[in-house]
C-alpha cells in the first residue's frame, strides 16, 4: 500500500509530490509548487527548496537553518487558505496557507502569504509574508531595578514588586 502524500491531497506520494521532489516533473500551478515545498520540509529535501526559489530568495537562502528547522519539526499538515492567480497559463500567483507542525510535543502553525512567479517558464517561490502576533510595545519606559517601584510604596523596584 502506498503512503499518502504529506501535502494532504489524498493521493499517494508517488502520484502527487514525489515526481516534483525527484525533479521528474515540474509543478504546473503555484498551489502545486506550494504543496510540494511543504513536502520538501516534511521530508527534509532542502535542495528542492533552494531549486524552487527565485533569485532573491536564493541569495538569502540558508540551507543549514532550513535543514535544522525541517528536521526538528514533525510536519502534521497544510491548509491552503486562499489562492490568487497561479494557474497554468498565468505568470504569478499568491497562496496563503497554514503549515502545521510540532516541536517537542508542542504544536505550531506557520501562517504565510507566499508569492510565486514563473522564472524561465517554471514556478518559483518569490517572497512571503509571515503572519504572527504583533510585537508587544510598552506604553511606559521600562522600570529599572534601582528605580522607585511604580506601585508607590517608596521602595526600590527590585525590593518591591520585582521581588514578588
Amino acid at each position: 500500500m502506498s503512503e499518502l502524500c504529506p501535502c494532504g491531497s489524498g493521493l499517494a506520494f508517488e502520484a502527487c509530490c514525489e515526481p516534483f521532489l525527484l525533479e521528474r516533473q515540474k509543478p504546473r500551478t503555484a498551489k502545486a509548487l506550494m504543496r510540494s515545498r511543504y513536502c520538501a520540509y516534511a521530508m527534509g529535501s532542502v535542495d528542492y527548496l533552494y531549486k524552487t526559489s527565485g533569485p532573491k530568495v536564493r541569495k538569502e537562502f540558508d540551507a543549514e537553518s532550513s535543514r535544522k528547522w525541517a528536521e526538528s519539526a514533525k510536519w502534521t499538515g497544510i491548509e491552503i487558505l486562499s489562492e490568487e492567480g497561479g494557474g497554468e497559463k498565468e505568470d504569478s500567483g499568491v497562496v496563503e496557507f497554514l503549515a502545521h507542525y510540532s516541536v517537542n510535543e508542542t504544536s505550531f502553525d506557520h501562517h504565510e502569504r507566499a508569492e510565486f512567479a514563473k522564472v524561465d517558464g517554471e514556478w518559483c517561490f518569490i517572497d512571503g509574508k509571515i503572519f504572527g502576533p504583533d510585537p508587544v510595545r510598552r506604553d511606559q519606559p521600562k522600570v529599572g531595578r534601582n528605580d522607585p517601584c511604580p506601585c508607590g510604596s517608596g521602595k526600590k523596584f527590585k525590593k518591591c514588586c520585582s521581588a514578588a
